[in-house]
């Protein structure tokens, strides 16, 4: 009798164990740091009233099921998103999606879902077969939107917007192309095990700006394809977290880059690494003001250096490794104003001695080495350079993405 208790026993804990849902891990896949249009772009509340929005986002990972993130972070009222949808698209350049893949996206069970002022949701989670480095279509429609809008300035990426409820459709018609990617801050991934991201974080250079529109080959991208071409790091997301203009300490084209860190860095899913580029930027606005002191140019690079220590600790707080990138060469660009050319190429010169030396941060990549024209050193090599000087082409891209050590994400 005690044997067949036993037994019993036995028999009903195995087939609870197999009933039991099995533990699921959330990393994210694709994601996009959030602003306020600040007059350059359009985003009035006509242009954005009675609209379906189809964004095209490129996954990093995989997996089986995705849910949403949409931001009304920067909205000063409610946004009602009427009707939510994923699938694959045809392409990054097409509205078109792959229709035996669209799935509805529901919040708390609802086709729809209110997000108060300055909150992000996510959704509840889709069965989705969702395919490493994949293009994904985001739908929905918005009757009448929160202002400011959030949104990402530059997308890169072909954004499809027409009048009406168009979700469901296979193909919008008529639609207008826009470049930036509105109310729409990630994509995460489900899996059975534990996986992990590296945070890009930056400006413009990491945004991609003069990377080709719909080629995803910003070094992100590229960093992503060569993670998942090698099998020690194919479980390893990147997230693209830069914003063209960005500055460290002081407000650019979007936020600065300290007030930024939780929402973009430490709220992701899965985060143990990030990459840090950043500080061209207030270099170059210092120099547009003309003649500055040295009291001037030392202030800023304390200042940028202890930002840069701010980071670093705060990141360690969280748990996640921080490594740092070198400011790549400006020489020839906008910034690289007379007579003070040499000074401010001085100043970039001292960070990058900075973010080099050991005890700082976790390690460093030199995107200046990999990117710059050995016989010209404050210019890109012709072969990189995109032609504004500042900014890498395609080839300058992929070249910074190379020099990234792949051991630094293996697990």
């Amino acid at each position: 009798m005690k044997r067949l208790a036993v037994l019993l026993l036995s028999l009903t804990l195995t087939a609870a164990a197999q009933s039991a849902p099995a533990h699921v891990y959330w990393t994210g896949s694709w994601a996009s740091a959030q602003m306020q249009p600040d007059g350059r772009d359009y985003g009035s509340s006509t242009e954005l009233t009675n609209v379906t929005m189809r964004q095209i986002v490129h996954l990093s990972l995989g997996g089986p099921e995705v849910r949403i993130r949409i931001s009304n972070v920067f909205g000063d009222a409610p946004l009602r998103v009427s009707s939510v949808h994923v699938a694959d698209a045809v392409s990054g350049s097409s509205s078109e999606i792959v229709a035996s893949t669209d799935r509805a996206v529901t919040f708390n069970g609802k086709n729809s879902v209110m997000i108060p002022a300055h909150a992000a949701y996510f959704s509840d989670p889709v069965e989705f077969d969702a395919k490493p480095l994949s293009d994904v279509a985001i739908t929905f429609y918005v009757a009448k939107p929160a202002m400011p809008a959030t949104y990402h300035g530059n997308s890169n990426q072909t954004i499809f917007v027409v009048h009406g409820d168009q979700t469901a459709a296979t193909q919008l018609t008529d639609a207008r192309k826009v470049g930036h990617w509105y109310w729409l801050s990630g994509v995460d991934v489900a899996s059975r095990h534990p996986r992990s991201c590296v945070v890009a974080f930056g400006d413009s250079i990491t945004d991609g700006w003069q990377s080709t529109v719909n080629g995803n080959n910003r070094w992100p991208d590229d960093l992503a394809a060569r993670l998942q071409a090698n099998p020690a790091t194919r479980n390893v997301c990147v997230l693209n977290e830069g914003i063209s203009g960005n500055r460290v300490v002081m407000d650019g084209w979007g936020p600065n880059a300290m007030s930024r860190l939780d929402r973009d860095v430490f709220a992701q899913d899965g985060v143990k690494s990030m990459i840090v580029l950043e500080g061209i930027n207030d270099i170059g606005h210092l120099a547009l003001e003309g003649h500055v002191t040295v009291a001037d140019r030392n202030a800023l690079k304390e200042q940028l250096i202890d930002a840069y220590e701010q980071i670093i600790a705060q990141a360690h707080a969280h748990g996640i490794k921080v490594y740092g990138a070198t400011l790549t060469p400006y020489g020839g660009s906008s910034y690289w104003k007379k007579p003070q050319t040499a000074e401010f190429e001085a100043l970039r010169q001292q960070l990058n001695a900075w973010i080099r030396a050991p005890g700082h941060f976790d390690g460093y990549v030199d995107f200046d080495k990999a990117t710059r024209d050995p016989s010209h050193p404050n210019r890109y090599l012709p072969a990189f350079d995109s032609g504004d000087h500042l900014h890498p082409n395609p080839a300058g891209y992929k070249a910074m993405a190379d020099a990234i050590p792949l051991q630094w994400f293996e697990r």
